[in-house]
């Protein structure tokens, strides 16, 4: 009988290291696929190190050369009281010249997305994927969609950060993460999530993203929800979007990026009827095919 919800095939990394950056903090991340592939940056989801990639055999395939880098307070990368979403992006700059890391695209999944529009709009890399990503949530056409609970924290992001972080700080941690993104998520998202390997690469990059505490994550969260430090409307790479129907999580994009797409001068945006947030793992192939022909 064929199974709706196949294994996805992620796999440990083919290289990682560190890199020691202008002021001294450290910036660690891990790498999959040929070393001569297109590098692609994956910016990973919320609370997250760069443990999770994406399936081996495809990166081979099309022969990408996949990143995914720890931010700041995440991982092992040192933490940084000044983070932004332009900073993460001046620390990838650093990353990508200190590499060699030229013609670099970007993929946003999840929290990760804001992240890749920040690198977009600095014009770090030649074209961004945004994937079951996060949106502007306090732009005026996507707050009157968010439910009570998610614009209070947005309300909290405008206001009053850093009594934002100190909230999440005091009650974030991996397990809670995992429980909470599990009850965000619907069942076809859970299935494929629950599945090994996916489930222990997964649990490993959360266990790693809080070992320094749950500092990093809660400034990532009070950053992604605050207003963005650039205009959507402005950015001039190319950017494509891509989410999945079943994608239930209040803090991705309420319309499913109808309105980013929108902003974005009506860029490529694909809504799969039959994927959720796991989109990235189940069209692996289509989300990196379109991503390589920018």
């Amino acid at each position: 009988m064929h199974d709706p919800v196949p294994a996805i095939e992620v796999g440990p990394a083919d290289r990682s290291d560190r890199l020691t950056l202008a002021d001294g903090r450290v910036l660690a991340w891990r790498e999959w696929g040929p070393e001569a592939g297109a590098p692609v940056l994956l910016c990973t989801g919320a609370g997250m190190s760069s443990a999770l990639g994406l399936d081996r055999a495809v990166l081979a395939e099309l022969e990408v050369r996949l990143i995914a880098v720890d931010r700041p307070g995440l991982g092992g990368s040192s933490p940084d009281r000044r983070k932004t979403l332009f900073s993460v992006a001046t620390d990838i700059g650093a990353l990508a010249e200190a590499r060699g890391l030229s013609d670099l695209r970007a993929l946003g999944f999840s929290q990760g997305g804001p992240f890749a529009l920040a690198l977009a709009a600095g014009e770090v890399v030649r074209a961004a994927s945004i994937v079951s990503g996060q949106d502007e949530l306090g732009h005026p056409d996507i707050y009157k969609q968010l439910p009570a609970e998610v614009a209070v924290m947005v309300d909290a992001a405008r206001t009053d950060p850093a009594r934002l972080e100190a909230d999440i700080a005091a009650i974030a941690s991996a397990e809670w993460l995992t429980t909470m993104t599990r009850v965000m998520s619907s069942d076809i998202d859970r299935a494929a999530y629950e599945r090994p390997p996916f489930a222990e690469f997964y649990r490993q990059s959360l266990v790693e993203g809080f070992q320094q505490g749950p500092a990093g994550y809660a400034r990532d969260l009070a950053i992604a929800m605050a207003p963005w430090p650039f205009t959507v409307e402005d950015i001039t790479v190319p950017v494509h979007l891509w989410y999945g129907t079943h994608d239930i999580s209040p803090v991705h994009s309420p319309d499913h990026g109808r309105t980013l797409a929108r902003r974005l001068d009506d860029a490529p945006h694909l809504i799969d009827p039959e994927a959720g947030s796991a989109v990235l793992w189940t069209r692996t192939r289509d989300i990196l095919d379109a991503l390589l022909a920018e």
